[in-house]
This record gives C-alpha cells, structure tokens and sequence, in this order.
C-alpha cells in the first residue's frame, strides 16, 4: 500500500505506524498489553504497510505525541483547560482537532470497557438509566452479550428497551449527553456518526437469536402487541427453534448430519409436536426410535440445558443457510422456480 500523508491511514494503520517505528524489545511489551484480536489486526496491517515515507511516520508520530501531551492536561485540568493550553501551542484550529480526537479514543474506550463487563453488573448499572440511553448503548455492543443483558433486566424494562432498539434511529443531542454521563464523556459528534445507523429490526434479530427461547418468544411479542409489521419483519430476520418445521425435508435431513446427537434429543424435550414429527419423519426409523427411547428415559433436566442445545442447532441451521446449503421457507423471501 502506498502512502504519502498521515491523513490517509486509519486509526489501526496509525497504530501499526508507530508500533514500526518502536524499538522491537519496547514494541513487544506493547504487544503483550493488547488482546490477541487487537494484535492480529495490527500484524496485519504492518505486513501491508512498506516503504512509507519518512514525513508520514514523522506525522504518525507527532500525533501520538499531541494526543498524550493533550491527555494529560485534559487530567490535570479538564477538557477547558486542555483546550486553552493546547491553543497557546498549535492554535485554536488544531487544539479542537486534538481535543476532538481525545474525545473520540475515550468513547471507544468507554465501549471496550462496557464490553468486556459482565452481563449481570452491566444490567445492574445500565437498569438506572433511561431505556432510550439503555437502546443505544446496547446497539453499539456485540449481540451475545446484549442479549444476555437484557434478560437480567425485569420483563417491562426489556420490552421498552428492544422496543427502542428496534425503532433507534438518529440521536438527539439530549441522548448523547446522556449517554456521554454513563459511558464517560462521549463526543456528540462520534456517536450521532457511528450509531445513527445503528438499531432496527436486523438487530433485534441478532439479539433475539442469541436469546433463549422463552426471552426471545416473550420480547417478540411484545413488539408485535404494539407494532405487528415491525415484529413480522423482525421475525422474518430471525429464526427461532420452533421454525425448522418451515425448511424442507432435503434441509432438515442436511441438518441432522451436523448436529450432536445428545443436543438433537435435548433439544426434543419440550418441543412442539409438529417439530416432533418433522425430526423424526427425516431421520430413519432405526435413529428415530433410539432418539424416542432416549427421551423417554431421559428424567428431569435442566430448561437452561434443553434452550442451550436448542441455540446450538439454530447455531447450525444460521450456518448451513448462510452457506446456501438449506433454504428457509416462510421468511418473506419469494421462492424462484427454474
């Protein structure tokens, strides 16, 4: 890749630039600082970044240089006194660039802190705070662990709270502010760019898809009380346990071949019985029947366990469908005969 200003790399190239220009010994103990993902990344990028000009690394540099020179008034004095200091040094201009791009690496930071919390005491803290605040804060957090916050949050407080998500689109200036107090003085700018897109039925899906059966049936509802052409196209975005009954003969059996046994009659123990049948009447009579007698003698177990392997085979059912390998019947999308 060729490179002849500084303005024309990412943050992540940035990074890369100035690990480069590190003695290796010092660049290492940086290395053991980052989680393994943040180094593959940055691994990556140094591979593809060679012959940069002189003036650019110079620039990276003198970047990093402001940015911790800014960092540090800004923890004497706050970002007022950052900002006059800053303008004595580089002018009013530049000094609201640094300021702003300080404000930006904290409201990353904000979120990679909230995203490794636990899911129990993120519910416990975000619960205080308005749904509003609680939607867009969770819409800009992976979908595991949203949807492991939301089932922390009592029943009314989750339906409001994807009900929000699901309808999140731009972001007034008095949610950021309010968003800035809980994730720690973020830019208005940075978060009305990044999470203006974020939110909508797609990521309900997700959520709900990493939700347990109950959680996800009980929040769907609830949208569909309130917006039924929202939940249906929610719905036709997700897939739940109960919908296998929707793939064909052909995709069930292709299914069948990838799941664990234990998981498949688990999975059985409380389902419906139309799904029932459509298991069994793809399995032969021999599998079937070991499955019936396995279920039957199986005893009292835990509905964590049985919604665990029923999020393992939808795990798999998402998998072989974005591989094009099964299709998904009655999702809205128009079946093409040739």
């Amino acid at each position: 890749m060729r490179v002849s200003k500084a303005e024309q790399l990412t943050g992540k190239q940035k990074a890369a630039v100035l690990l480069m220009s590190l003695d290796v010994d010092v660049a290492a103990k940086v290395f053991q600082e980052l989680d393994m993902k943040e180094v593959e990344n940055i691994a990556v990028e140094i591979t593809n970044l060679k012959d940069l000009p002189q003036i650019v690394v110079e620039d990276v540099i003198d970047e990093f240089y402001q940015l911790m020179t800014a960092q540090t008034y800004m923890i004497e004095g706050g970002l007022d006194y950052a900002q006059v200091i800053l303008e004595k040094s580089y002018g009013p201009e530049r000094a609201r660039e640094i300021v702003e791009k300080i404000r930006v690496l904290t409201t990353v930071r904000g979120f990679n802190v909230l995203k490794k919390s636990d899911p129990q005491q993120l519910a416990s803290f975000l619960s205080k705070e308005h749904p509003q605040t609680i939607a867009l804060i969770l819409s800009h957090l992976p979908s595991d662990q949203s949807a492991e916050v939301l089932s922390e949050f009592n029943e009314q407080l989750r339906a409001d709270t994807i009900m929000r998500i699901a309808k999140l689109g731009k972001v007034s200036p008095a949610l950021v502010s309010q968003v800035e107090h809980v994730v720690d003085q973020v830019a208005e700018q940075t978060l009305s760019q990044n999470l203006a897109a974020a939110g909508g039925a797609q990521l309900v899906a997700n959520i709900l898809n990493k939700s347990n059966n109950a959680s996800a049936k009980s929040m769907i509802e609830n949208i569909e009380e309130k917006d039924f052409g929202l939940s249906v196209e929610i719905k036709r975005l997700m897939f739940l346990f109960e919908d296998i009954v929707l793939i064909d003969d052909k995709g069930v059996q292709r299914i069948l071949r990838e799941i664990d046994k234990r998981d498949l009659a688990l999975s059985l123990k409380v389902a419906d019985e139309k799904v029932k049948q459509k298991i069994f009447k793809n399995m032969s009579e021999r599998a079937a029947a070991v499955v019936k007698e396995e279920l039957e003698y199986m005893g009292p177990v835990k509905l964590k366990e049985v919604e665990s392997s029923q999020m393992r085979i939808v795990d798999v059912i998402k998998r072989l469908e974005e591989q094009e390998e099964i299709v998904i019947g009655g999702q809205g999308k128009e079946d093409i005969f040739v």
